[in-house]
């Protein structure tokens, strides 16, 4: 697909409230989003499967290889259920990933920072706090499946973010069991 197409069919979803199937260049198969909010580079979804939503996901639009409107019956039961009309529109600015950073700062809740590739091989997942915020970086302190936060934060260059997610059941729930950072100014 052309990258025209592509910003045009989330463009229109993000519209009508429709959830798409968003195919990215890391993943080999598709996930379930309804945009929220997008400009040329970066868009704000809230995650959605099986008629739940789980969490917002902020991705770039150069890893986004395949869109398609769902526009089933999916659609339909989201709006009859309610759920479409209850979603709230989280105030992040996503003019770039440095302002993503201190909108999510500002909620003080802890995310998932992900650099996502299609073998695994360099993938890195991250969760945590973010703590400072630079031109093309930021630190972010973080915990490991025992819930033990990290002995210092970790540098995350920009360049390498393929996505960010907060609000998930995974990063909420965990979040609820661990103790605050170490630090956070």
């Amino acid at each position: 697909m052309k990258k025209s197409e592509i910003k045009g069919l989330v463009k229109s979803s993000m519209e009508n409230i429709n959830v798409i199937n968003a195919y990215f260049r890391f993943d080999t198969s598709y996930v379930n989003l309804i945009p929220l909010s997008l400009n040329d580079k970066l868009f704000l979804v809230i995650n959605e499967y099986d008629f739940i939503f789980n969490g917002y996901s902020i991705y770039r639009f150069k890893d986004l290889i395949k869109v398609k409107t769902k526009n089933d019956m999916c659609d339909k039961i989201l709006k009859s259920e309610g759920l479409t009309s209850n979603i709230i529109v989280p105030d992040i600015d996503i003019s770039c990933w440095k302002s993503v950073f201190e909108s999510i700062k500002k909620m003080n809740r802890n995310i998932i920072v992900e650099k996502q590739t299609i073998d695994g091989e360099d993938s890195e997942f991250i969760i945590g706090r973010i703590e400072k915020i630079y031109k093309n970086f930021a630190y972010v302190w973080h915990f490991d499946a025992d819930g033990i936060w990290g002995e210092s934060p970790l540098k995350i260059p920009y360049s390498q973010i393929t996505n960010i997610t907060f609000g998930s059941r995974y990063v909420d729930t965990f979040s609820k069991y661990i103790d605050e950072p170490p630090f956070i100014e």
